[in-house]
């Protein structure tokens, strides 16, 4: 699961980093409001932690601006502010939950993945990505395609479920190298199709179809009628 953390107090913002990290989360980080909407827009996380006071935007107006896109990511909204009537302004303004600080860090994760389950699109269990025959469970970290299990390395397994998080959705490299390496500039888009390739020869069963449709000129698209 992919959780996007929009927290200005750094050194909180890395604590709950390593809580989410140690529950086996991938977890992006922006300290400024502005920033934190515009990986939130790019639709690739399922969880935003998102702070009331930020610099540049605060959190309410972020999640207007993520439910007026329709950005299909569940929202909870960290504040010092415990009137009900700021609890009532902050749900108001599109966040799913409300946490006010300080809070216990067994409750942050609580909360992350009861939000999960309410909006996966998998099913009930947020933790078990299944398309056709293809089954990655996040808890155990055990893939496979069929009866086949599949031997992935960290980059394979997250470039897998970028695909499987979103099927049938053709992904631009951009979008691809978002997820899996986080927004790390040193990155180059041609190392997508490098580790693509990769990922293929590892799902490859003889007899049956490749999954992942190259899209000239765009990027990659796991089918979900071929699977």
């Amino acid at each position: 699961m992919r959780v996007l953390l929009i927290e200005d107090d750094r050194r909180l913002a890395r604590l709950v980093e390593q809580v989410l990290t140690e529950e086996g989360m991938d977890v992006d980080v922006a300290h400024d409001g502005e920033v934190g909407l515009e990986i939130a827009q790019r639709g690739m996380a399922q969880v935003a932690i998102i702070d009331w006071m930020l610099p540049s935007r605060d959190g309410p107006s972020i999640c207007r601006a993520l439910k007026a896109a329709h950005i299909p990511i569940a929202i909870l909204l960290l504040t010092a502010r415990g009137q009900i009537e700021d609890r009532v302004a902050g749900l108001d303004s599109g966040a799913d939950d409300y946490l006010v600080k300080p809070f216990a860090f067994d409750e942050l994760l609580a909360r992350v993945r009861a939000l999960s389950r309410r909006f996966s699109t998998e099913g009930a269990d947020a933790w078990e990505l299944r398309l056709g025959e293809l089954v990655l469970d996040q808890r155990a970290r055990v893939g496979r395609r069929g009866d086949k299990p599949l031997d992935l390395t960290t980059t394979e397994w997250k470039l897998l479920e970028c695909f499987m998080r979103h099927p049938g959705q053709t992904l631009s490299r951009e979008q691809i190298l978002d997820y899996v390496w986080s927004y790390k500039a040193e990155v180059q888009p041609s190392l997508v199709d490098v580790y693509v390739s990769y990922l293929r020869r590892k799902l490859d069963r003889p007899g049956a179809p490749d999954p992942i449709q190259t899209v000239r000129g765009v990027g990659y698209r796991l089918e979900r009628e071929r699977v």
